[in-house]
């Protein structure tokens, strides 16, 4: 009945721990969680049974193998997502690059930030389609490193803005880091002192042991030192990092000038009167603009070296979409509409470009294309600077050669002041300074010494130049700079740091509103910052290791209690064994143990089967008890005589030999002693005492050893049924 009761009640616990369980742990569970996960990338969705892995394995060798692939594809696709959500400057300009080679305008970069996105994502969660991923982004790769070198100056001049920043969360990321290593890392130290504490005596396993607790230790090392190295590093990159942006508030220039690129193109036509008169509205300092010359030598404003994307040609003239501008007369440019693919295109020219009102909406696609003349006389009105790219001419036309000088005597023929004029154009530079010497010369990026030598105070420079030490050369020679192409607040808050007078940019209407640098900071509010974020991520982590700590000695003092408990209970066991085996109460190790008594035998205490240890709710077993034995037997004693066992009334049983050691059946003092009789006839020994590490003892009272008697003992004499 005890083992009955033993079986039943797991079963009985485990139905109470099912009842107590909420219902979302038996849907949302770890089972459903791994199913999910393997469906997303194997499309698997049926519960599979855990495989079991060797002791510290934590997956199969084709797992492990394809890991490396995963960080690796993880890491190129992070990397191209950052440096192409920080090209965003020059999304517009690879969207026209796309419509030159395909002719059709759409937000090609938008559509490639989001699938670099999608792969960043993808491969952050899941295992497959690794290579592809790998060769997908190497081939991203090849083409910067090969066609757009100049995109990792842009990565690099980002650095510089949102290093401050970087180094902040970057910190705050090692603190997130630190719970699961600390969890880890604890983990392996208990592991080791459970090690420790369970090697033996024998040499063997103690050296392979020794190896294990080496392994741990050397695991423990090349995972928490890498971390704490980085940590340390974080802590003092302040003193080695440089950021425009950190700097006292009196030191800071003024804020840069703005050239509206092709006027405003984000609120008006580009190269429109309207967006020229946009880019007055919001405070362009000068002007920036393209010149083409027609068939009939009349200079107009057009960017593209075709028609397609800023007119209706392929609505009037398709066959001749593709022509060159300068192969038309400038009466049928006059006619054609500029502003309609702003205006009603389904697709923007900008991403975030807002909506136009309604009346400039009807403005807008009534805009035609202007002469150069037109873009003067505006400049020479709101008394705005002009800079412009010169285009030259087919090479079937007319003024091929002469494109230059004519464009100088146009410009002189309108009357505008010559000093507003910022001369570009490198063709004919000593022609244009002989006839035009108002015009203000600009010049590209070249060495300070040929500018200076062509008296060259200005210089017009891609805006990623500025990552080559800010260009502080070329301010200390007194040379003025305008950086081309800004249009994000971040680039812009740069170039006001780095001290750039005046920037052309197509986000005007943004860039007007800031009154500040967007990330700027001063040196003693970074330091600030600095020493109380150090402070209080060291104080975050070192709780962290210690909560792990204390939670891992808990569990260890807990474990080492019950082994500690399990060996006590160990030895008592061994101990209450040999007493028995003393007693005769257990077959020892040399005897054969036998099932049953024999028919012609009695069972005698050495031949009793062995006893099973009893839990503190369990009956004492029933079998093979004689009822005078466990009640008065305290120690092993030999008495002095020979004593005979006890006879059964129908047969006499010869005693068990007596040797040396063996226990003797005590001896009544007074006649026979009989058994109490039970109802039934049926015998109930009494509970036998409860088995310590020491001789067993009567539970009431001591009882002396037997007295032997002169002459012969008889033996008990039993009725029948009563053994």
């Amino acid at each position: 009945m005890p083992m009955k009761a033993n079986k039943i009640e797991p079963q009985s616990q485990t139905r109470k721990q099912k009842k107590d369980t909420p219902w979302i742990l038996h849907i949302f569970n770890h089972k459903c969680f791994v199913t999910t996960i393997i469906g997303c990338y194997s499309c698997h969705w049926k519960i599979r049974q855990e495989k079991k892995f060797k002791h510290g394995q934590c997956c199969s060798l084709r797992e492990r193998l394809f890991y490396p692939y995963l960080v690796i594809s993880f890491c190129m696709s992070v990397l191209l997502v950052f440096v192409w959500v920080e090209s965003s400057n020059e999304y517009n300009g690879f969207d026209w690059v796309i419509f030159i080679g395909t002719g059709l305008w759409f937000f090609w970069s938008i559509v490639l930030l989001s699938f670099l996105g999608i792969l960043a994502a993808y491969t952050s969660l899941l295992l497959t389609l690794i290579l592809l991923v790998i060769v997908i982004c190497s081939f991203f790769f090849w083409i910067l490193f090969t066609y757009w070198k100049d995109r990792w100056l842009t990565v690099g001049l980002s650095l510089q803005v949102f290093a401050p920043y970087i180094h902040l969360s970057s910190i705050a990321m090692m603190v997130i880091l630190s719970w699961p290593l600390a969890f880890y890392l604890i983990h392996l130290e208990g592991e080791a002192r459970i090690r420790r504490y369970q090697m033996t005596c024998n040499e063997r396993k103690r050296n392979k042991r020794c190896n294990v607790l080496t392994k741990l230790r050397a695991l423990q090392v090349a995972i928490g030192l890498p971390f704490f190295l980085i940590l340390l590093c974080l802590y003092l990159l302040p003193l080695g990092n440089f950021s425009p942006c950190v700097q006292e508030k009196n030191k800071l220039a003024p804020k840069p000038d703005f050239f509206g690129h092709r006027g405003a193109p984000m609120l008006g036509p580009e190269n429109t009167i309207m967006s020229f008169e946009k880019a007055v509205e919001h405070g362009a300092y000068g002007l920036e603009s393209d010149v083409h010359i027609s068939y009939d030598h009349v200079p107009f404003l057009m960017h593209d070296s075709d028609l397609r994307r800023t007119t209706n040609i392929k609505e009037v003239l398709p066959d001749a979409s593709l022509t060159h501008p300068s192969l038309f007369d400038w009466d049928f440019l006059s006619t054609l509409n500029a502003g309609k693919w702003f205006s009603h295109a389904p697709i923007k020219p900008f991403f975030a470009m807002k909506p136009l009102s309604k009346a400039d909406r009807e403005r807008a696609g009534n805009q035609k294309i202007p002469k150069l003349t037109e873009l003067l006389e505006l400049a020479q009105k709101e008394k705005k600077f002009v800079i412009f790219d010169l285009n030259g001419p087919a090479p079937n036309h007319s003024l091929r050669a002469l494109y230059v000088r004519h464009v100088v005597s146009i410009i002189l023929d309108s009357q505008i002041e010559q000093h507003l004029i910022f001369w570009l154009p490198n063709f004919e530079r000593e022609y244009v300074k002989k006839k035009a010497p108002g015009f203000q010369q600009v010049g590209r990026l070249l060495p300070v010494e040929r500018l200076t030598k062509e008296n060259i105070t200005r210089i017009n420079a891609d805006y990623k130049n500025l990552f080559y030490n800010g260009m502080r050369e070329y301010r200390a020679a007194n040379i003025s700079i305008n950086l081309y192409l800004v249009n994000e607040p971040w680039l812009f808050s740069l170039a006001w740091c780095s001290r750039i007078p005046s920037v052309t940019t197509d986000n005007i209407q943004v860039l007007n509103e800031m009154t500040q640098p967007s990330y700027f900071m001063t040196p003693k509010y970074y330091l600030l910052v600095w020493i109380l974020m150090d402070i209080l991520s060291a104080v975050f982590i070192v709780a962290i290791f210690y909560f792990h700590w204390w939670k891992e000695s808990k569990q260890e003092k807990f474990l080492k209690s019950t082994s500690i408990h399990t060996d006590i209970q160990e030895t008592a066991s061994n101990m209450e064994k040999g007493s028995l085996e003393t007693l005769g109460l257990w077959p020892s190790s040399s005897q054969p143990r036998s099932k049953e008594p024999s028919a012609t035998q009695t069972p005698s205490v050495s031949q009793q089967p062995p006893r099973r240890k009893l839990s503190h709710h369990q009956d004492p077993p029933k079998r093979n008890m004689l009822p005078g034995v466990a009640k008065n037997i305290k120690s092993p004693m030999s008495p002095k005589g020979n004593v005979k066992p006890p006879v059964s009334p129908k047969e006499k049983i010869k005693p068990p030999v007596s040797t040396k050691g063996d226990i003797k059946l005590p001896v009544p003092l007074k006649g026979e002693v009989k058994p109490p009789v039970h109802p039934k006839g049926v015998v109930k020994p009494p509970a036998p005492p409860q088995m310590e590490a020491r001789p067993l003892a009567s539970p009431k009272r001591e009882v002396k050893p037997p007295v032997p008697l002169k002459g012969k003992a008889k033996p008990p004499v039993f009725s029948k049924g009563q053994v």
